[in-house]
């Protein structure tokens, strides 16, 4: 379970401070698929990261099933079974395919088992496997890669950043079906995806709305959604989001 207390995050803009992330209070249990959602510019991505350990909060507390990872790097909350894929992917020359999902997984796998990572993300595995992880690669190509390396790793908490960005329409339709695989496959295992799209914010378990920093609704999909979509009758709560959103 990830527990994130107080979370505040500042940087340094014109010699004066920034506020990007204020007193977040969110806990993410074993099992849930949770989709963070809100404006651009609402804080979405730095909190991702905060949650990764690729930026370290101003202040407050991030607890990982009773531990506290708050000064832990990037690498050890890995160690600790959190993986994290990137918004734009990286690239890396001279590393193959295979030689990456070995590493993601820690096994020394062979290649119908890397392949068969490959196929779950709409791969064909054959054209890919000695690829190189370089500029020969699209971004959609990229992008499907990383979900294999996290399909690889098995963790117990996946945090995907806006995965659905520079991906084709039949890519994005494949990569429901993993979230749906990954949900299916690791019943203990949590899902925290950004993201603005309708079709993954409909298979979330909970949906998460950040704006300026601050979560302004948070609850099961079928409280939250609706009123997004502008579908709900409860008026008043829909007026309270959206006037919180436009801020």
């Amino acid at each position: 379970m990830l527990e994130l207390k107080n979370i505040c995050y500042e940087v340094e803009e014109d010699t004066a401070q920034k506020e990007i992330i204020c007193g977040i209070n969110l806990t993410v249990e074993e099992g849930k698929f949770i989709v963070i959602t809100g404006p651009n510019g609402g804080g979405k991505s730095t909190l991702a990261k905060l949650i990764a350990g690729i930026v370290q909060p101003t202040s407050g507390q991030i607890i990982w099933n009773g531990t506290d990872i708050t000064n832990m790097s990037i690498t050890e909350r890995a160690r600790m079974g959190i993986s994290f894929a990137f918004q734009q992917p990286v690239r890396f020359k001279g590393i193959q395919v295979v030689d990456l999902l070995r590493i993601a997984s820690g096994k020394n796998l062979n290649v119908s088992e890397a392949c068969q990572y490959l196929s779950e993300v709409g791969l064909c595995a054959k054209d890919y496997i000695n690829r190189e992880v370089n500029a020969s690669l699209s971004g959609g190509e990229l992008k499907r890669i990383e979900i294999a390396t996290v399909l690889a790793r098995g963790t117990s908490l996946s945090v995907f950043d806006e995965p659905e960005a520079g991906i084709d329409l039949w890519s994005f339709q494949n990569l429901i079906k993993v979230f749906e695989r990954m949900q299916k496959k690791n019943e203990n295992g949590s899902i925290l995806v950004i993201s603005h799209q309708e079709r993954i914010l409909n298979i979330a378990d909970e949906i998460v709305v950040l704006a300026n920093g601050q979560i302004r609704e948070h609850g099961k999909r079928e409280d939250i959604l609706p009123c997004l979509l502008g579908t709900s009758s409860a008026v008043e709560a829909c007026q309270q989001l959206q006037g919180g959103m436009e801020q």
